[in-house]
């Protein structure tokens, strides 16, 4: 009786384990895969501004790349933050914000 009560909670702590080693590989999937992406981008942007290419278009491509990273991160954060009390849900919006407002508004003045 005693054995069965032990192997039960083995495979319990095991399953556990397991789980939770799948949702952070699949993090550390998304943030490799999403380093990818954005080296890419910027290497692109950088070849191109090497050779003369419109500031523009290279300006576009950047900017594509640090959305990109943006809106991975910020879906990470969230999923931390939505279990958390409202503090922490304020803290992530008002956070959240400032980092637009610190993208576009250099865009809108210059």
């Amino acid at each position: 009786m005693a054995n069965t009560k032990n192997t039960k909670s083995t495979k319990t702590t095991t399953t556990k384990s397991s789980s939770s080693r799948s949702s952070v590989w699949s993090l550390n999937k998304i943030s490799f895969w999403t380093i990818v992406a954005t080296t890419v981008l910027y290497a692109i942007a950088l070849i191109l501004s090497a050779c003369g290419v419109s500031a523009t278009v290279v300006g576009v491509l950047q900017g594509i790349a640090t959305a990109i990273m943006i809106v991975i991160v910020s879906i990470l954060a969230w999923k931390y933050v939505r279990p958390k009390q409202m503090v922490w849900k304020v803290l992530y919006f008002v956070c959240l914000l400032i980092v637009i407002a610190g993208i576009i508004v250099p865009l809108v003045i210059g």
